[in-house]
């Protein structure tokens, strides 16, 4: 109990699955897949879960805490664990289902974690925002060039013009 309660205060995003009918195949299968996303899946019994979210202060996962339940602790990018997680569930005709979580200290039902699978990874939206950022300043440094290419170009038509009036 004591671990999960430190792990409860630790863990930025926490998401609750039921895994009822998962073999231990495909159950190692998820763990896998899991930890290539910086995540990580423990089963745990409600009762004691229950008890650490009251002890480390975050009881919005109480009402996850039903029936056959495991949690997945992201030190990750928790949009990353739960595409995982949700795509694991389709392939494996809903015998994994999404019950719901936290991230940071907002409670997030099944529908929300779904959404947040639906979210692009933490590195997508990093390079979106530096293409974003860095598409300004590319059209700002095209203009600058097409400027100083023209004022070149000008200063050398000057310079012909005066050297064709100027006597040999």
């Amino acid at each position: 109990m004591a671990e999960i309660s430190e792990r409860l205060g630790a863990t930025p995003a926490v998401l609750a699955t039921s895994f009822s009918g998962l073999t231990v195949k495909e159950m190692s299968d998820l763990r896998v897949r899991l930890r290539e996303v910086d995540a990580q899946m423990q089963v745990v019994k409600n009762t004691l879960a229950r008890i650490a979210a009251r002890e480390s202060g975050r009881e919005g996962l109480l009402d996850h805490l039903t029936g056959t339940t495991a949690l997945v602790w992201a030190a990750g990018d928790p949009a990353a664990a739960a595409k995982v997680l949700n795509e694991f569930g389709r392939a494996s005709g809903d015998r994994l289902s999404l019950k719901g979580g936290l991230l940071d200290d907002s409670a997030l039902d099944a529908d929300a974690v779904r959404r947040l699978a639906t979210l692009p990874s933490r590195e997508q939206l990093l390079a979106q925002l530096a293409g974003g950022v860095a598409s300004p300043l590319t059209g700002v440094a095209g203009a600058l060039n097409n400027l100083i290419s023209g004022l070149a170009r000008s200063l050398a038509a000057v310079r012909d013009q005066r050297s064709a009036e100027t006597p040999a």
